[in-house]
């Protein structure tokens, strides 16, 4: 199944939360579309809340199903809990980590960004997306991409960068500190859904 490059606000108003991570999307119409608006009312399947949380995170980090798959299955080889552990892989791909550094204004576009050569790591260049960043891994810009406008508005309108990242908005530059812990990733997801979707 190919990734979804479709429109996000219609997927963030049908799963009620924001995709794009400006919350954007819900300030107007914070319910589902439809012709029926906010009146309707539609009781999920046990293998319906599964399906609708494992859809939620991956839209929500730009994945397609077999990518997603592979990232659930390195997470259950990892000691410690199994749900934890793969939001923690998600949270730790570069293209996700740029976009938290506020370089980029969407994951979408941090995912550009690196794709067309503009990211490094530790010095290096790095145009692989779901490239998994280590602790202590520095993440920057190549000194010709520092003056791209798109990276210019980001990095104006950011305003939090996670604690478990430290950023340099002079080097626009920023280190990955340590391993997030899982208070710190998005609280709208029941992962304990996406380990049971996977085990049925």
């Amino acid at each position: 199944m190919a990734r979804y490059t479709g429109p996000t606000w219609k997927k963030s108003r049908r799963f009620g939360i924001s995709l794009s991570g400006t919350g954007k999307e819900l300030e107007k119409r914070p319910y589902a579309p439809g012709e029926h608006g906010p009146t309707q009312r539609k009781k999920l399947s046990e293998y319906g809340l599964q399906l609708q949380e494992k859809q939620k995170l991956r839209y929500m980090y730009g994945l397609n199903e077999r990518q997603f798959r592979k990232l659930f299955e390195q997470a259950g080889k990892m000691s410690g809990v199994h749900g934890e552990n793969f939001m923690i892989l998600l949270e730790s791909r570069l293209d996700n980590l740029v976009y938290r550094l506020g370089l980029a204004r969407t994951r979408r576009a941090a995912r550009q960004l690196v794709t067309h050569g503009h990211v490094t790591v530790d010095g290096g260049r790095v145009d692989i997306p779901s490239y998994r960043v280590k602790p202590n891994q520095t993440i920057g810009l190549r000194e010709k991409s520092r003056n791209l406008s798109a990276v210019k508005e980001a990095v104006e309108v950011n305003n939090f960068v996670p604690e478990y990242l430290t950023f340099d908005e002079e080097k626009l530059e920023g280190t990955y500190t340590r391993l997030p812990e899982r208070s710190e990733l998005p609280s709208e997801i029941t992962e304990a859904l996406i380990v049971e979707y996977y085990s049925r």
